[in-house]
């Protein structure tokens, strides 16, 4: 039986490294971002970022037997899915050291303070689904740690609990 889990994100909040971490431990893991070459569409400029046809790159995914990664990772049929998110400040500063544009560290910490991912993931899947774990105090270990024991049911799904809308304003 094939068991597909999730981790998804806005960019920044460490699903690449947790996803290393993983692969550590085991897991199959299989990075979102190698699968959607076939599926771009356009540029977008104004954003710096390139445009995927999401629907039919859902629609075509074959299942796969592990851990799927990337911040569209909630678009696709997972058993079980976490959610990572960081503190959008934080967030902001990390993107920024990753040589992000200004615009695109607002776009992207705007996300995270309105919880877009988050909200993304429950209208497609079902609370007992889904673990929402801030990263931003934690090392990629406990980080690890925390998704693997989801994923294995060790521990309970959780979501609903960050509220970063106080960040919203002081986004720049």
């Amino acid at each position: 039986m094939i068991m597909m889990f999730g981790i998804t994100g806005t960019p920044g909040t460490g699903k690449s490294s947790v996803a290393g971490a993983l692969r550590e431990q085991g897991f199959c893991i299989l990075h979102l971002s190698e699968t959607t070459g076939i599926y771009v569409v356009g540029k977008d400029p104004a954003r710096d970022t390139l445009v995927i046809d999401e629907d039919r790159w859902a629609a075509e995914f074959v299942p796969f037997d592990g851990v799927v990664e990337g911040h569209l990772a909630h678009l696709l049929p997972c058993d079980r899915i976490t959610v990572l998110r960081c503190r959008p400040d934080i967030l902001a500063t990390r993107l920024r050291e990753r040589g992000y544009g200004d615009e695109k560290v607002r776009e992207n910490a705007l996300a995270e303070a309105l919880d877009v991912v988050l909200v993304e993931t429950l209208e497609k899947f079902s609370p007992e689904q889904v673990y929402e774990l801030d990263t931003t105090d934690m090392s990629i270990r406990e980080c690890r740690d925390r998704v693997s024991g989801f994923f294995k049911g060790e521990i309970p799904p959780q979501s609903g609990f960050l509220d970063w809308s106080s960040y919203i304003g002081m986004i720049e």
